[in-house]
């Protein structure tokens, strides 16, 4: 069944809030992807950092400090005053959490490791549960005083948008009466590394379908939603009528071809893609836009365009906005999701698609793909849907579809 999506917080490279970020989206701003050094030795490589500060986290016992609970923390504070109007109409016991994650506290973890390597024996501050994938779950669970289900998801590029998909199933099956789900990850040294090590890391800004693609950046951010079986009220933004946004349906396989190189005729992509129409229980020209997963690696670009190309044969409006934020990894899924719903939403006035930042330089080799140009509206037909591809590692695939519901405004 379709589930609401009510509220939203969110940062990433193109700032911070929702207001900021789809102010930057639209307009295809990319000035927050920024050759940094340091992460990579003696390379300068394009990541997507989030601009500005960030809070200061609370003191919680058993809740070390990092980046990526200051990232969960500033999403949170965004929409808190309806995740409390939701505790209070539910119950701390009938909220659940359920994040995607692939980095944690790594970065901070991974520095007094280095500590205990160079002067044998770690910091005071150390604690594992730092790293542990679990932490962005249990942090927010704690810092809200909730006692429903709670639990991290980590299945590398999929992981925020599994964490939709999982927290859908759990409103379902009526185990709770809301979640706030999502994705976070921060810049670490480990995983830009890792990238690095594979060579699939372009120093350049990435430039998906490219002929001249190198490769991905990485970024990282937050999405945070509260999602619920019926609608909640929320204030319109600026006098407009807001309409209800749901997450209308999604697909979700593995085709196990590779433990990082995605299947290349894409039939595990077009699965996903497929699972996702079939349980919104529409076709695929109802569909108004996709979002690609678009990483602007070789054997990405290939497959996706391929399994594009087999689910919507007449075409469909597409963009990936990984070239404005970079590639988020665990929170990519939600924070691609948060593109859709800000797309749908009262924060997108002029009625604009996300476009499509690249050189303009096809390549030859793949189908061809309706990437939106700057200034492409949406559709006036009601309601309008969108997807969302990600693919993951170990051949990990999820579609989302987000929508307006119809006939409904709060």
């Amino acid at each position: 069944m379709p589930v609401y999506l009510n509220a939203l917080g969110l940062n990433c490279a193109l700032g911070q809030g929702k207001q900021a970020v789809a102010t930057a989206l639209f307009a295809g701003d990319s000035s927050g992807m920024q050759a940094q050094t340091g992460w990579v030795a003696e390379r300068a490589l394009t990541v997507g950092a989030v601009p500005g500060s960030l809070p200061e986290l609370p003191d919680l016992p058993g809740h070390p400090p990092s980046r990526n609970n200051q990232l969960l923390l500033a999403a949170a504070l965004e929409i808190e005053p309806e995740l409390r109007a939701a505790i209070a109409r539910f119950g701390a016991e009938r909220i659940a959490v359920v994040l995607g994650t692939s980095t944690s506290g790594i970065e901070e973890a991974s520095q007094s490791i280095a500590t205990y390597l160079n002067e044998g024996e770690l910091p005071a501050h150390y604690h594992y549960a730092q790293q542990e994938l679990a932490e962005p779950a249990n942090f927010l669970s704690d810092w809200l005083g909730l006692s429903g289900p709670c639990f991290s998801i980590s299945t590398a590029c999929t992981s925020g948008a599994r964490a939709l998909l999982s927290a859908q199933r759990l409103l379902n099956l009526g185990v709770c009466d809301a979640v706030i789900c999502g994705g976070v990850d921060s810049l670490c040294r480990l995983t830009l590394n890792g990238f690095s090590a594979l060579e699939a890391v372009s120093a350049e800004r990435c430039n998906p379908f490219s002929v001249n693609r190198h490769g991905i950046n990485i970024g990282e951010g937050a999405a945070l939603f509260l999602m619920t079986k019926e609608p909640m009220t929320r204030e319109p933004l600026g006098g407009a009528a807001a309409i209800p946004i749901t997450l209308l349906g999604g697909g979700a396989c593995s085709d196990a071809h590779h433990i990082s190189a995605p299947q290349p005729d894409g039939l595990g992509a077009q699965a996903a893609m497929r699972k996702a129409l079939a349980a919104a229980g529409i076709s695929a020209d109802q569909v108004d836009y996709l979002n690609l997963h678009g990483t602007a690696t070789t054997h990405n670009d290939a497959m996706e365009s391929q399994a594009v190309q087999a689910v919507f044969p007449s075409g469909v409006a597409c963009s990936s906005s990984k070239p404005m934020v970079g590639h988020t990894l665990g929170a990519a899924g939600a924070l691609e999701a948060a593109f859709c719903w800000l797309t749908l939403s009262a924060y997108n006035p002029d009625q604009l698609l996300p476009p499509h930042l690249w050189d303009g330089q096809a390549d030859p080799a793949l189908p061809t793909l309706n990437l939106v140009q700057p200034g492409t509206r949406l559709s006036n037909s009601r309601p309008r849907r969108l997807m969302s591809n990600s693919f993951a590692f170990g051949g990990n695939n999820i579609s989302l579809l987000l929508a307006e519901a119809p006939g409904e405004q709060l």
